[in-house]
């Protein structure tokens, strides 16, 4: 049954402001803005290290707060995983996929975790989570743009949610001395 636009803003606001669910010994929440520094730390160890993020340099705490002000003000989902002991791990959220109108019921996902924090479920916590929020926001596809190479984890995880492979787009970034490409993955909501 389709909501109307009142009663999915009114879920949404209610997903939002879910209390933090415990998943095993991880608790996955929706973000905050004194998360930033954690989800920056993590997020520049992957461009200065690796191939699944097409940035090359180091991004600023500013950009992740304007990043999280932004999508926070648009109502998108940002979640996080925070360990037993307290620790950020992971973090997760959409973003539209387009600026263009016509693409507003689209968005692109993005997962990252902490190093120490690979295989142990946190990412299938994440998505799983990710989805859900992003259904309950009225998304009705959902876009994963991953590396082509050192990002087979990622799309092994997308395609166990039912991802589906709609393309390869060949030598569209140029990062460590070397051209790479993407995949591009979709889900129906």
């Amino acid at each position: 049954m389709a909501l109307d636009s009142e009663a999915r803003w009114r879920l949404v606001r209610k997903l939002r402001n879910k209390p933090a669910e415990v998943i095993g010994e991880t608790v996955i929440r929706a973000a905050t803005i004194e998360d930033m520094p954690v989800v920056l730390e993590i997020y520049n160890y992957y461009i200065q290290n690796s191939v699944i993020t097409f940035d090359v340099d180091p991004m600023k705490l500013n950009d992740w707060v304007e990043k999280f002000n932004w999508l926070n003000g648009l109502e998108y989902p940002f979640i996080v995983a925070v360990s037993p002991g307290g620790q950020l791990v992971g973090f997760a959220y959409v973003a539209p996929w387009r600026q263009k109108s016509a693409f507003r019921k689209t968005v692109e996902d993005t997962i990252y975790l902490h190093p120490a924090a690979m295989g142990k479920r946190i990412g299938t916590n994440l998505l799983s989570e990710l989805i859900e929020r992003s259904r309950a926001a009225g998304f009705k596809e959902i876009v994963a743009v991953i590396s082509d190479r050192g990002a087979e984890s990622s799309i092994a995880l997308h395609s166990r949610f039912g991802f589906k492979t709609q393309g390869h787009l060949g030598k569209v970034g140029f990062k460590f001395g070397r051209w790479l490409g993407t995949y591009l993955m979709q889900k129906s909501l």
